[in-house]
């Protein structure tokens, strides 16, 4: 008898807003239609049902002992660091006998970049489909923003990869939290720079409260600077290739093929201001859903990091 491929695990930020976790639930579900052979099952670390245990738990029902768990994340920020992999280890105590292996978040990835390249064609239409027609467009890349450095290079390291080679005047970086430059420096630094067409491009995968305050922020400035034309795309959403990504991370996962990036994690190097956060124990990041266990505010400061 063959031994079954590990289950897929699904973990999640986690949103108050209800269209973006509905979108996380119903992204999770055609993953499981499209792959029958694996039991497939998402949660979420805060603020949305359901919680990352839970979705556990119903593995653990279907009869699984071996699981891949792939954060549905951009970039590596404190959650995929240390909270997932905290979450993950609770749960082993749970259910012994249990077993897993955790993926890598999603970004940079090449057919990410093209469904960004995408979002960007569909707000400027025919008047950008030569590198010629694009030079005169501005890219803000505007990501969810973080109090790890780490995770913030990734972001201009998204913003970089999609620059290159495709012919437009530039890709600038914002972040709608948490780190500088804002929406509206971001939007300011872009017309210093000679911006004539500016695209202000969200950097998350979902709907949600984030991305919507990327769009209030952009259309409140475009109000104040009507000499300068600025558009807003879409998010990612889930399309084939986000699907197929997240196949791939398992596969990376179970195979045991992972390249996390930990050459600037704060939680190894001795960065900057950053000091303090070396060698950090795990702490566990308790979901406001979990039975019994206390809220808890937005900070980074107790997380760590699984190597």
């Amino acid at each position: 008898m063959t031994t079954p491929p590990p289950a897929l695990l699904i973990a999640g930020h986690g949103t108050r807003d209800q269209a973006g976790a509905e979108a996380f639930r119903d992204f999770v579900r055609e993953l499981g239609h499209r792959h029958p052979e694996l039991p497939v099952a998402g949660g979420f670390i805060e603020l949305s049902a359901p919680p990352l245990g839970e979705a556990v738990a119903e593995l653990v029902e279907r009869g699984v002992r071996r699981f891949a768990a792939v954060p549905l994340m951009l970039v590596s920020a404190g959650h995929a660091k240390g909270d997932i992999p905290a979450a993950l280890s609770r749960e082993k105590e749970r259910h012994p006998g249990i077993s897993y292996t955790y993926g890598r978040p999603l970004g940079p990835h090449p057919s990410l970049l093209s469904v960004l390249e995408r979002r960007l064609d569909e707000v400027l239409g025919e008047s950008a489909r030569t590198p010629r027609d694009r030079a005169d467009v501005t890219v803000l890349l505007v990501g969810r923003g973080s109090t790890d450095p780490d995770a913030n290079a990734e972001v201009h390291k998204a913003a970089r990869l999609l620059w290159e080679g495709r012919g437009y005047a530039g890709v600038e970086t914002a972040f709608v939290s948490l780190a500088a430059p804002d929406v509206p420096s971001g939007l300011d630094r872009c017309v210093r720079l000679g911006a004539r067409r500016i695209v202000v491009l969200p950097y998350f995968l979902f709907t949600g409260i984030l991305p919507e305050r990327v769009r209030q922020q952009t259309e409140g400035w475009a109000a104040a600077h009507p000499e300068v034309e600025v558009r807003s795309a879409e998010v990612i959403g889930p399309e084939p290739e986000l699907l197929d990504l997240v196949m791939e991370r398992y596969r990376e996962a179970v195979e045991g093929d992972l390249r996390m990036n930990c050459d600037s994690c704060v939680y190894r190097i001795a960065l900057p201001g950053f000091e303090d956060k070396v060698g950090l124990p795990q702490q566990p990041h308790f979901h406001p859903d979990d039975d019994g266990h206390h809220h808890h505010g937005h900070h980074h400061d107790g997380h760590a990091h699984a190597h």
